[in-house]
């Protein structure tokens, strides 16, 4: 169906995932949460499982899968038509409250062949013992929208052998890593039996959850995170061995308007924060602990990547576009644009492909020539290959712009 216009109102899904708070997605989508749900992740994207609702010029809504394949290439434009076939992408706000699953995304031949694999064996795609929910890879570039604490890749040589020596409990793992031996080590931890697992980690909690909950220990220790993984996932006698990866991963702080790249094989974990989210358009995720959901540990072990790794902290670089910071990424299939928009100054933008604008402080109006749609703060707008528009801020406005690098 053709319309006169290119530029139309995006309503994103909720995800309640129990890790997520519970205040601070209501509060920006204008949401009431008197069940005090939780309110983990908001997906603006075309994820065949969990697609956006266009709104269309007559109010009538149509899921945004179903809109672009309406006529994909004029949608998506031809070089992201040719080159992926749909939207590349998917954009997310998210709110961490409790700790995520230690993680690892696949690369994309590897997740392409590994899908195919599920379903000749028949695994429906939502059964919880499937690792992967579609073809795709999972690279992702988040955004610090407060202050973000994260798990990221493994630690400089030096560095873990130091935090291992510096933790008793965990001394017995330095021979381990003779050698710089990252496989061996996480071989160790991730296949030992449950009861060593016991053996090991029961004499750490008893040190230091009395620590925490005291109040002795702080955010940029180690030690913080292992207590209080230890209280949100671990039964008795079967605590959850993922606790050894927050020592051997490097614990990152982003502050707010900083950002992180995370590419495939690259093991992480979000452990407290509010952040934008962009990544390949996937659902594939293979854990390795803290989480009550499906661990295949010869998957993960067989998609990690064992080596150091140092976080590389994105603050941006200046955009062609006044106001505008890009973080710009190894990814082909996304670019996460912010814009800072000051009111009464007008500016034109012209879409490259299917982008999604997120207003998130501030409001604004946009004008095509053919329409104008006014968007507050917890707005989206789908603008489609082509457009042409103006946002004019009637108050100062910070709008997050998914797109892909052409």
């Amino acid at each position: 169906m053709a319309y006169n216009t290119k530029i139309f109102k995006l309503e994103g899904k909720v995800q309640h995932y129990t890790w997520g708070g519970m205040d601070f997605i209501p509060a920006l989508l204008h949401l009431p949460n008197a069940d005090k749900k939780p309110f983990a992740e908001y997906w603006m994207g075309a994820h065949d499982n969990v697609p956006a609702e266009v709104v269309l010029p007559d109010g009538s809504r149509q899921a945004l899968n179903a809109f672009i394949k309406q006529d994909a290439a004029a949608t998506l434009g031809l070089p992201v038509y040719q080159r992926f076939g749909r939207l590349p992408y998917l954009f997310k706000v998210l709110d961490v409250k409790d700790m995520l699953s230690i993680q690892v995304h696949p690369a994309k031949k590897a997740a392409e062949s590994a899908f195919a694999a599920e379903n000749m064996k028949g695994t429906p795609l939502n059964a919880p013992n499937r690792n992967y929910k579609d073809d795709n890879h999972k690279p992702e570039l988040m955004l610090a929208l407060s202050d973000f604490w994260l798990l990221h890749g493994f630690k400089s040589p030096q560095a873990l052998v130091t935090i291992l020596m510096q933790t008793p409990e965990l001394q017995f793992l330095v021979p381990v890593f003779e050698g710089k031996n990252y496989h061996a080590l996480y071989e160790r931890v991730m296949t030992m039996d449950q009861h060593e697992v016991d053996e090991h980690l029961q004499p750490l909690l008893d040190r230091i959850v009395p620590l925490y909950e005291k109040g002795f220990l702080n955010r940029t220790q180690e030690d913080f995170w292992a207590a209080r993984a230890a209280k949100t996932f671990c039964e008795p006698n079967k605590l959850d061995r993922g606790i050894f990866s927050i020592y051997l991963f490097n614990l990152v702080n982003l502050k707010p308007g900083e950002a992180i790249f995370q590419d495939a094989g690259i093991p992480h974990a979000y452990l407290e924060g509010q952040n934008m989210e962009l990544m390949a358009n996937s659902d594939n995720v293979l854990r390795g602990g803290l989480t009550n959901k499906y661990i295949d540990v010869p998957e993960l072990m067989h998609h990690t990547r064992f080596e150091a790794v140092i976080p590389d902290i994105l603050k941006g670089t200046a955009g062609p576009v006044i106001g505008e910071t890009v973080f710009p990424t190894p990814a082909a299939d996304f670019e996460l644009r912010k814009l800072t928009l000051k009111a009464g100054v007008p500016i034109t933008l012209t879409a490259a492909t299917t982008e999604i604008f997120f207003v998130y402080e501030g409001a604004a109006k946009v004008s095509d020539g053919q329409r104008e749609l006014s968007l507050g703060k917890g707005e989206t707008l789908l603008a489609i290959a082509g457009a042409e528009f103006e946002w004019q801020a009637s108050s100062n406005a910070v709008v997050f712009r998914a797109t892909v690098p052409l």
